[in-house]
């Protein structure tokens, strides 16, 4: 198996990295080319248009911001009829539907698989894969997410990992952007911040999410896990896609709001721990 990684930003670079340690050919391609050129020291080819890292290799999994941008390196890419296409973006369910669409034009086998975790367990091969798509590549796809995934969830037909995908995403921004909310409350109040956390640790309210992102906002320092400007665009798809279902989506639009103020306010490239910049007390 020949895999063409397109897009190598946080993720799509860990991907690459784990699939050469497991012995696979890789070739890889980004639009901002200093961000893949470090892949050849383990092993990648790097290539310069995504025509040149699709010739001759049977999948192609895709890691970009969004759907726009993963649609424009497949229609450049040009994949040969029956290539199969897995694509790990958070893309929502217009997106998904939209690329699943762009695969049957293109006659090429779609497999719908967003991923679960940031840099660490992108890194440590430890993700969990929500993918869906037609039955029959089911093993070729658990095969290939062997070196990079703790978990595969096979959900059936193709747009349904977005779906569940997005169901994860408003749990998770909604937490993140609580947790900078009632750390700031703390402030405000008068009260040591760390308390809450101490508080909360142990017991049924505990989280380990609002420990590892509460810390970073007390302490003011946000290295990238996650981006903030992928927040804010997840934290978009989730409500697009609870009015097109009709369900009230104001919690979510709220921290829509918050991710998207933080990332205006220069934070756009920190972890989205960084929300908490448009949250805190001045």
């Amino acid at each position: 198996m020949t895999i063409a990684v397109l897009g190598t930003g946080i993720m799509g670079s860990a991907l690459a990295r784990n699939w050469l340690r497991a012995g696979r050919a890789v070739r890889v391609w980004n639009r901002t080319a200093s961000r893949a050129k470090p892949l050849a020291d383990d092993g990648a080819v790097v290539c310069g248009t995504p025509a040149e890292a699709v010739a001759g290799v049977d999948t192609v999994v895709t890691m970009l911001f969004d759907a726009e941008a993963v649609a424009g390196a497949i229609i450049d890419a040009a994949p040969a009829p029956g290539t199969l296409w897995v694509q790990t973006s958070t893309v929502g369910v217009a997106g998904a539907q939209r690329l699943a669409a762009l695969a049957a034009e293109r006659d090429l086998v779609f497999v719908d698989a967003p991923v679960v975790g940031t840099r660490q367990p992108a890194e440590q091969g430890t993700l969990t894969v929500l993918a869906s798509g037609p039955d029959e590549v089911r093993g070729r796809v658990e095969a290939l997410c062997g070196p990079i995934a703790a978990r595969v969830r096979w959900l059936g037909a193709a747009g349904t990992g977005s779906r569940l995908k997005l169901v994860l995403n408003s749990w998770l921004g909604n937490a993140v952007a609580a947790t900078g909310q009632a750390l700031a409350l703390a402030d405000g109040l008068g009260v040591q911040p760390r308390l809450f956390l101490e508080l909360i640790e142990g017991g049924p309210l505990d989280m380990a999410y609002a420990h590892l992102k509460g810390g970073a906002m007390l302490a003011g320092e946000y290295p990238t896990a996650f981006p903030l400007n992928g927040a804010a665009k997840n934290m978009a798809l989730v409500v697009a896609a609870a009015g097109d279902a009709g369900v009230d989506a104001s919690l979510t639009a709220a921290a829509r709001d918050l991710f998207a103020a933080a990332a205006d306010g220069g934070h756009a490239e920190a972890d989205m721990a960084a929300v908490y910049e448009a949250i805190r007390v001045r």
